[in-house]
Parts: C-alpha cells; sequence; structure tokens
C-alpha cells in the first residue's frame, strides 16, 4: 500500500463492530495502511488490526459482551462510566485478550498510529502518536474512548480528556496535514445521516470547569456534520474512498443485541470487500 495513503477510523461506540468487520477484511487480504488514525471505538478497534489480531475487535465486542455483559447502569454507580472501564482497558486486554504489544511497536516502527481524544481544558482535539508502554497505550485509548456524561473525565500526566469525538469525530484533515494525500475512510453511518439537535444544560451541569469544552460539546452536531460533508466532499473529488454501512443501523452507541451486531460485523466485512480493487488501485 502506497504509504501517502491513510486509514481513518471513526468512533460510535457499539457500531464500531462495522469497523471491525471491515479490519478484519483488510487483514484477511493483506491490505496493510503505514498511518492509521483512529478516534474512540475506532481507535481502539484499529490497534488489534495495527497489531495483526484478526478476530480480536470481533470477540471483544460479541464474544466478550455474550458471556460477560459490560454495558450496564450498575457501572454508572461503581465507576462512573455505563460501560466496565476497568475491565475493557484492564483485565481484557491484558489478560483475557491479551493485547499483542510487541506488535504494535513493530508497527510504529514503520508507520504512524494516531489516537485522538478531546482536551478538556481547551475543547480541541489532541493527536497521541506512539505510546511508551502497554499501559500508557491504553490510558490513551480509554482517553479517546471516555464518551461525554456516560464516562468518567480520563487523565493523561494531569490534563483531563473525553472521547476524540466530541472535536474531530473525521479526522481526515489531520490525515492530511500529516502527508496522507489520499484516505480510506471508515465510517459508521450510512449515506446521508446527518446529526441533529445539541446538547443545552448537560454540559453545564457535568463539566462546570471546563468551559472550553462546554462550547465544543454545543457544537458538536455542527463540527460532526462539517467533517462529513469534507469527507464526502473527498470522496467526490477523487482522494478519499468511504465505507459505511448500507442502510440505517439497528445497533446503537450502546447495543448489546448480540444478533444485531454479529449482524453488522458482516456487513463492515462485506462492504470492505467489494472496495478491495477500488483501494488497490487507488
Amino acid at each position: 500500500m502506497d504509504s501517502n495513503i491513510g486509514l481513518v477510523l471513526e468512533g460510535g461506540g457499539m457500531r464500531g463492530v462495522f469497523t471491525s468487520g471491515v479490519l478484519d477484511c483488510f487483514l484477511d487480504f493483506g491490505l496493510s495502511f503505514s498511518y492509521v488514525i483512529g478516534v474512540s471505538a475506532g481507535g481502539s478497534n484499529g490497534l488489534s488490526y495495527a497489531s495483526g489480531q484478526r478476530g480480536r475487535a470481533r470477540k471483544c465486542s460479541i464474544d466478550v459482551l455474550r458471556d460477560r455483559p459490560y454495558i450496564n447502569l450498575r457501572y454508572m454507580f461503581s465507576q462512573g462510566c455505563i460501560m466496565d472501564y476497568d475491565f475493557l482497558f484492564g483485565d481484557l486486554p491484558l489478560r483475557e485478550l491479551p493485547y499483542n504489544f510487541s506488535e504494535y511497536k513493530k508497527f510504529i516502527n514503520r508507520g504512524k498510529y494516531t489516537l485522538v481524544a478531546t482536551n478538556c481544558l481547551t475543547g480541541a482535539p489532541e493527536y497521541f502518536g506512539s505510546a511508551k508502554s502497554e499501559k500508557d497505550l491504553l490510558m490513551k485509548c480509554r482517553a479517546s474512548c471516555s464518551m461525554p456524561f456516560v464516562s468518567t473525565i480520563t487523565h493523561i500526566d494531569n490534563i483531563p480528556y473525553l472521547d476524540g469525538g466530541i472535536s474531530d469525530p473525521i479526522p481526515i484533515r489531520k490525515a492530511q496535514s500529516d502527508g496522507c494525500a489520499k484516505n480510506v475512510v471508515v465510517l459508521t453511518r450510512n449515506r446521508g445521516y446527518r446529526k441533529r439537535g445539541g446538547y443545552f444544560l448537560l454540559p453545564y451541569l457535568f463539566y462546570p470547569k471546563y468551559p472550553n469544552l462546554r462550547e465544543t460539546l454545543s457544537r458538536k452536531s455542527k463540527i460532526y456534520n462539517e467533517e462529513l460533508q469534507y469527507a464526502e466532499e473527498c470522496e467526490e473529488n477523487g482522494s478519499a474512498i468511504l465505507i459505511r454501512p448500507l442502510t440505517p443501523l439497528h445497533v446503537g452507541r450502546f447495543g448489546r443485541d448480540i444478533g444485531s451486531l454479529e449482524s453488522l460485523y458482516e456487513e463492515g466485512y462485506s462492504c470492505a470487500k467489494a472496495k478491495l480493487a477500488e483501494i488497490e488501485n487507488f
């Protein structure tokens, strides 16, 4: 794969199962990228791709969830998160389904992997490059995945962070500024989707100490729609290939129906497979 072609992975909570299907297809057909940038669930799923662990992201999102339901309101009381983040960024990647950190290090030695988070102090995106250790990598991934209102703030070097999807949900411009003239972008919403509405009182109630974060949250839908529009313009001018679900999803951000998740994974795989020839000729 041309080193000037980047892979951009949108988030979306459990909708990211679509992305895991796409990435497993890429691994099956030997499609490699030297530059990957991921947001939230996109970043988390992408780590299994970067480490060459085919099927790992699917197991985390489907098989593990079936046996150990880690999405539950009870975690809001015990951890302040709607998901069991202590498990998802602790026992799961360290012991139950070990993450191959040595392969990740090989990946970043020949390329670049970036996780996107939102700095709560500035309200702006922050881009985490190579990690110093496995613990550092998992903490940065947790920061990127810390969804507003339903997750606690993640601190790294005493700086508070939340989900990268707040400030840069589809970071194709970042990929371009890093030298990727062309990009394959994996989205988790169907063509024609646009966000509606916004946050008004919630940011003031949840984040009284972070005025810049509140301002960014108030523009979250606008930011998303503008970035999606830009990605579609890149597709039209030939500088991007977009892979996304064909129809509106039946899986929400906190979806727990195993059958729906399996179907979404298979759709991701088939959508990627249909784009292989186009990507190889990109």
